[in-house]
């Protein structure tokens, strides 16, 4: 009975939050979450085009044979992972139960998984949108991605030189704490995601 009253007050807390429809209900992303999100994404992408063992063949003349530049070191894969990484962010969501940078992150929040399952099993939940736009990127998402794009843009020689000069250090130190945010607030650097928690628990007894 605890539990059941427990989970009710978090349902009404949840549907509350995310019911609000004006712009004090919107947090945008900041330049220290933007920057930290997309050097984790790029360093991702490196990880998963680093794999091959391939050489690429370099060079345009007849009489002599090719240069051979392995793929791991080119500029080829420099790009090939640049491409589309911004829109890589459009798999984040919102997780309104965090309130520092861990609030960016992929999958389904605890909130939105809570709200399905009691659609799932047949309970009315209102939320000033229709059904079919829950998953959609939100507004804060989508605004995360136009400030990727502008700082991809704005720090594209700085990363050319992390990925063929310095890779020893992370790209999160270099580009954003040593550069993009060298006079900013860097805060959100040494935030982790926290454990499931009580709320995760709440939502296996829904």
């Amino acid at each position: 009975m605890i539990m059941l009253i427990k989970s009710v007050v978090f349902i009404l807390l949840i549907v509350n939050s995310l019911s609000t429809s004006s712009e004090d209900g919107v947090k945008y992303a900041n330049k220290c979450e933007v920057c930290k999100i997309l050097a984790e994404e790029l360093e991702g992408r490196l990880l998963e085009t680093g794999k091959t063992s391939e050489y690429l063949e370099i060079g345009y003349s007849i009489d002599l044979p090719k240069k051979k530049k392995e793929y791991k070191k080119s500029e080829l894969r420099l790009v090939e992972s640049l491409d589309g990484l911004c829109e890589r962010i459009l798999d984040y969501n919102i997780h309104k139960e965090r309130t520092d940078s861990t609030r960016f992150a992929k999958g389904m929040s605890q909130t939105f998984q809570t709200l399905h399952g009691l659609v799932n099993k047949g309970v009315k939940v209102e939320l000033g949108i229709p059904y079919e736009l829950w998953d959609k990127p939100s507004v804060e998402i989508t605004n995360m991605k136009t400030q990727c794009e502008d700082l991809l843009e704005t720090y594209e020689s700085d990363i050319e030189q992390w990925y063929f000069n310095d890779q020893a250090e992370s790209l999160g130190s270099y580009l954003c704490k040593d550069r993009a945010l060298k006079d900013s607030d860097q805060t959100c650097l040494d935030e982790v995601s926290p454990p499931k928690g009580d709320m995760g628990q709440i939502h296996q007894e829904l």
